[in-house]
């Protein structure tokens, strides 16, 4: 129904913190069923960047356990940007399936909370998929969920990509490598993959390489759609490659 998407659970010996919580009521229910499995006092989420699929259920869900909805300044910006355009795009695209999407969020002093002691860093990494993106530090596990800044086992959504966003998403990706985490939580991945973070920056960098190198070569959408499958036939959900590639050649 959609590009696959990652939810973060973050687990102490009594409380938890919920990163990029899904699109629609149905998956809200599954992940609260899964909150209630784990047994744990859910006391924050957190969304990485203002893409409706990594947060409009996110008051859904702060309203059933009582949590507090947390962003960087310029994701909470573009929240309210996907709002605006929800009409237009997220409801056509899924008609009857989301549910109410107020903008709850507020931003932590310092861009920083914590989950039993342990210190969540909220880094703000500018442009990958869309403007004013995050992604979430844990030092403790040498983790970063990265939302949609690292992509595994998946199309890259390319449709902001166009002037100099490209070279934009790539510091994105090396502010993430100098964090030099082991693990990486990307917002989309196929799970049938793991969460190697050498790899997974590696492999974003190489989608965007290659981009760079076959839009020059092909006169139509169709024929760099076609390569982009060539070059990477394992990713999951060609169709936001189809839609990149229609926006880049617009």
């Amino acid at each position: 129904m959609f590009s696959p998407l990652s939810v973060t659970l973050l687990t102490g010996e009594r409380d938890a913190v919920l990163v990029d919580p899904p699109l629609t009521r149905a998956q809200a229910d599954e992940v609260a069923a899964w909150i209630r499995t784990s047994g744990k006092r859910l006391t924050h989420i957190f969304a990485t960047h203002g893409h409706g699929d990594h947060w409009f259920t996110a008051g859904t869900l702060a309203e059933r356990f009582g949590a507090r909805v947390v962003a960087s300044t310029g994701t909470i910006a573009q929240m309210h940007h996907n709002v605006a355009i929800r009409p237009h795009f997220w409801d056509r695209l899924l008609p009857g399936q989301l549910p109410e999407t107020p903008v709850t969020a507020t931003t932590p002093p310092g861009n920083r909370f914590a989950l039993e002691g342990h210190d969540l860093r909220i880094v703000e990494v500018g442009h990958s998929d869309t403007d004013d993106t995050s992604v979430l530090h844990v030092p403790d596990l040498e983790l970063v969920v990265a939302g949609d800044v690292i992509y595994n086992g998946v199309h890259q959504f390319l449709v902001e990509s166009k002037e100099g966003g490209r070279d934009a998403w790539r510091t994105a990706v090396s502010t993430v490598e100098a964090l030099r985490p082991r693990h990486i939580v990307a917002g989309h991945k196929n799970r049938d993959l793991d969460d190697n973070a050498g790899r997974t920056i590696a492999e974003t960098r190489e989608y965007l390489d290659v981009v760079d190198e076959l839009l020059p070569k092909h006169p139509t959408p169709l024929d760099f759609f076609h390569d982009m499958l060539e070059r990477f036939p394992t990713r999951l959900n060609p169709g936001a490659l189809w839609n990149g590639a229609v926006a880049l050649y617009s």
